[in-house]
């Protein structure tokens, strides 16, 4: 990768985003810590719901993060891909305004030794082939045929140097999606790291009334229709064999998950290509305009679409919800805001 920056230290990066995560940990300890004390000298503990509202809060800025840490990573693959296939091209374009090169040369030798070298050798002999080639290839002393090769290598030429800078181009694109992922990266660690902290500091007695709110009763709590024989259905019977998988950011299975992946995974399972991020996800299939309109293996988008999962039927979504939870069936008024919804 071509690059005139001076690369970061590795070691200075991870202890700076180690630092400002366990920063991000500490103040959320402290708030936390700050409710507790205010409880103890006699203002309101939170209440359940406020509770959930501020672990949703944090949860979804982590999923926003994510989002945007996926659509990189997506970007920075398919920008490897087109560097590949150009290097490939570069290489393939040298051989080719090599080989005429060579005829070229052969040209010269044979003049030398005649003792006839024209203006077309001396100027063979620049050190300037661009320069070369637009001079020589007007010179009348050149055969049709030495004319013909001459054509055909400038404009190798100038398709080399096109494709050349075609390279150039996506190299540096290349170079700045890599430097945004691990930007990104740090950003989303630092997110989990405060989600992480947030859970840590409930008492068991808060965590059991937010899961009550949140009606997590497991996934033995709800059964779902019968998804049906359609694509939907189909990604949708292939999303339930994953039940109780861990999430993972960054996952696309086939035994972890984060919220898009998992739809991208089943989908892939049913046939057809989704994209990798909700970014992507949305545009696909058409619109539905009513919850009553939902079928089973619809994709339902959450909360600014940072947020997606499959449409489990009777207001339930089974999907992968954030980190330190699994695969599971959920109710979609306890997720959030709904954002979209698509029919595949």
């Amino acid at each position: 990768m071509t690059s005139h920056r001076r690369p970061r230290s590795p070691g200075r990066a991870r202890i700076s985003a180690l630092t400002a995560a366990a920063t991000t940990v500490a103040a959320t300890t402290v708030a936390l810590s700050a409710v507790a004390a205010q409880s103890a000298q006699g203002a309101p503990p939170p209440t359940a719901a406020q509770l959930k509202a501020q672990i949703d809060r944090q949860n979804q800025e982590a999923d926003q993060e994510i989002q945007q840490y996926d659509a990189t990573q997506s970007r920075q693959q398919a920008l490897q891909k087109q560097v590949a296939v150009l290097q490939d091209q570069v290489a393939r374009q040298q051989a080719l305004v090599s080989a005429k090169s060579a005829v070229l040369g052969q040209v010269a030798a044979a003049q030398y030794r005649d003792g006839s070298i024209d203006p077309s050798v001396q100027l063979m002999l620049s050190s300037d082939p661009t320069e070369y080639l637009n001079r020589a290839s007007t010179l009348s002393q050149l055969t049709d045929s030495q004319a013909a090769v001459l054509a055909q290598l400038l404009s190798e030429q100038r398709t080399l140097s096109r494709e050349r800078a075609d390279a150039g181009d996506k190299l540096a694109a290349l170079d700045a999606a890599t430097r945004q992922l691990a930007k990104e990266k740090a950003s989303v660690q630092r997110k989990l790291a405060a989600a992480k902290a947030q859970l840590a500091a409930l008492t068991t007695a808060q965590r059991s009334a937010v899961a009550r709110l949140r009606g997590d009763g497991g996934n033995a709590a709800y059964h779902p229709a019968s998804a049906g024989s359609g694509v939907g259905g189909r990604a949708f019977a292939a999303a339930e064999t994953r039940l109780n998988d861990p999430y993972i950011w960054n996952h696309t299975g086939p035994d972890s998950f984060d919220c898009s992946g998992l739809t991208q995974w089943a989908y892939k399972q049913a046939g057809l290509s989704i994209g990798r991020t909700t970014y992507d996800q949305i545009n696909s299939g058409t619109p539905v305009t009513s919850t009553a309109d939902l079928q089973i293996g619809d994709l339902v988008f959450f909360n600014g679409n940072t947020h997606v999962g499959l449409y489990a039927g009777g207001g339930y979504v089974l999907h992968a919800p954030h980190s330190g939870t699994v695969v599971k069936f959920e109710k979609m008024s306890y997720i959030g805001t709904i954002y979209a919804m698509r029919h595949i």
